[in-house]
This record gives structure tokens, sequence and C-alpha cells, in this order.
């Protein structure tokens, strides 16, 4: 019986079945990734950006799920009372999100006063202007955003409640969401196929490499002259005289 435990297993496969396709799953997984990246995370009106770009107009920032930095008139910040699921931050918990290069940001809290780090590391809003420590930097790494302060600390709410930037390095504490209210930009979908976009030549490598039948594994492109193509894309015939040029190769399993 020893000699059986070297056998490696495999599963049993009846005479007649079919193999699954395991490309069809690499598929299924991919389609569900890409739907991942396109859903948005949104609470109301306000959705959650996931790129420097997108930080634009009135925003408000999300230190845990559904609580907001919530700012207070005497120029110091708290973390709000959590909301309900479809409940977008009250007007104490908004900013006004300002450019100030391609990195970097300032907050205008509600009372008029920018959003800056004092020497004790504690978020203050007392500005009237915008100085070195009202300069904010979002930092996006694998899907998460962190919050860097001018004093090359990341946000977080402390044990009593402060808006503080003390740490150096960003953990699950340091973890925010910053969400805006501003009308998202769809995305445009073009109705042109992946292979009629580019050149004429990029364009003829595109449908060889969709249609070849690739018996020598090599790619078989017409050396006729492109200038044909361009007349007829403008014509109105470039996929026929595409298909002609490819069926002179006799390399095309839609080519007679």
């Amino acid at each position: 019986m020893a000699e059986y435990t070297c056998v490696k297993s495999t599963k049993l496969v009846l005479k007649g079945a079919k193999l699954k396709s395991k490309k069809k799953h690499r598929d299924k997984k991919r389609n569900r990734e890409e739907n991942a990246e396109d859903q948005l995370d949104i609470v109301g009106s306000w959705w959650a950006v996931k790129n420097f770009g997108e930080i634009t107009g009135t925003v408000a920032i999300e230190l845990d799920k559904g609580a907001y930095i919530h700012a207070l008139d005497n120029g110091l910040f708290t973390l709000g009372a959590p909301h309900k699921e479809d409940d977008g931050p009250s007007p104490p918990e908004q900013f006004t999100a300002v450019k100030l290069s391609d990195t970097r940001i300032a907050l205008k809290s509600g009372y008029g006063k920018y959003l800056g780090i004092n020497s004790d590391g504690l978020v203050i809003g007392r500005s009237d202007a915008i100085g070195s420590r009202e300069q904010w930097e979002p930092v996006f790494q694998d899907g998460k955003m962190a919050l860097l302060a001018a004093n090359s600390c990341f946000i977080t709410c402390n044990e009593e409640g402060d808006i503080e930037a003390k740490s150096k390095t960003a953990g699950e504490e340091e973890m925010i969401k910053i969400r805006t209210c501003a009308e998202r930009e769809a995305k445009q979908k073009d109705d042109i196929p992946e292979e009629d976009k580019g050149n004429v030549k990029r364009c003829e490598i595109n449908y060889v490499k969709k249609f070849q039948s690739f018996q020598d594994r090599k790619l078989k492109i017409s050396q006729e002259d492109s200038k044909a193509l361009k007349k007829a894309r403008k014509e109105g015939t470039f996929h026929e005289t595409l298909l002609d040029r490819r069926a002179k190769l006799k390399a095309d399993r839609y080519c007679k």
C-alpha cells in the first residue's frame, strides 16, 4: 500500500464529460473586478473620490463609517455622530476644497476658516489665509486613502475625540474617505470597436490578430501600400478592403 501514497490524486473525469473552461472563469473574475471598480461608493448624493482629480467643490471627510470630521465654533474639530446609512454629512461637516497643486489642497470650513495644523499636532481651523500649515496632501494607495498634514503626519481621531495628525505612518486608524457632492462626469463610451482605433496600419494589424488562424504562430501582414486603406476608409469600404488584403494571404479563417 505504501506505493499508492506517492501517487498524485486527480479529479475523476468521466468518459464523454466536457471539461469546464478555465478561461470562462477568468473572464468572469475579470468582469467582476471591472464592475467593482466602476461601482460607486455613494451615500445619498455624496460619493467617495478615487483619485486626486475628483476632489472638487464641497467635500466631507469620513473617518469612520457614517462619521465625519465635524467643525466646532472654537476652531477645533471632532468626530461627528454616525449618520444613518443614506444620510450625508451635516453642514458643519462640509468643507470647500481648494486645489493648490497637482498633489495638495486646502480645506475651508463653513466658518470661513482654513483647516491647518498647530505645533501640538491638533487640526485647527482659525486661519483666514492659506499658509504652509494649511496645506494637505491626499495619499492614495491600493484603493485606500489617507490625508497627510503639513507636519508630515496623517490625520486621525484620538481617544478624546479631537482630530489630530501625529502618526508618521498610515494604518487602519488613519484611513479616510473624502466624499463630494459634485456632479460626477459620466464615462463616455464610444461605439468604435477597439480594432478600428488608430491609423490604418494599426487597424490592419488589429484585424489580423483577431482573425488570423496562426498555423505558424506568425502574423502575416499585407505588404501592399497602405494608401489604398486610407482611400477605402474615406469611401466607407475599409473593412472590405482589409478582408481582400487578408484573403490574398490565405491565412484568415473567415476568408475563402
